[in-house]
């Protein structure tokens, strides 16, 4: 049997964070299907959240995939005690959509005690990859 790591026992000394929807997510119709430290995983409906031209709004990508992203590196931050601000964000679209709803799945890059940067891959029905994040997120202590 392998002893814990450092960061499992200190994940026992703190409750992991939980999201919770803000009213842009709600706006959105995000849905969360999944959340660890490994993995977050979400939807969106592409209708409500599409531009002009009809296509899925790359300004609503960017705002789903940094929620994603940010409530990930929280999740990390959680077990130290800590919080995280998003520090940086980056985004290359490679397809759009008209219809349907996209998949967005934080994954992690980095898991420091400082900072915390992961993946989100935003993804159609078909699972093509729409548009790539990174983003980067400062880690510490909450304020009371």
């Amino acid at each position: 049997m392998n002893a814990p790591s450092p960061q499992d026992a200190s994940a026992s000394q703190h409750e992991l964070w939980k999201i919770t929807l803000g009213e842009l997510d709600e706006k959105m119709g995000v849905k969360i299907l999944e959340e660890s430290v490994e993995r977050v995983v979400a939807t969106m409906p592409v209708e409500g959240n599409r531009q002009s031209f009809g296509l899925l709004h790359g300004g609503a990508s960017l705002a789903v995939g940094e929620a994603v992203g940010s409530w990930a590196a929280v999740i990390h931050a959680s077990t130290m005690g800590k919080t995280a601000v998003g520090v940086d964000v980056s985004a290359t679209h490679h397809r759009s959509a008209r219809e349907g709803q996209v998949t967005i799945t934080a994954t992690p890059i980095h898991l420091g005690g400082t900072l915390a940067t992961h993946e989100v891959l935003i993804t159609n029905e078909a699972g093509q990859r729409l548009c790539t994040l990174r983003i980067t997120n400062l880690l510490m202590k909450r304020k009371n």
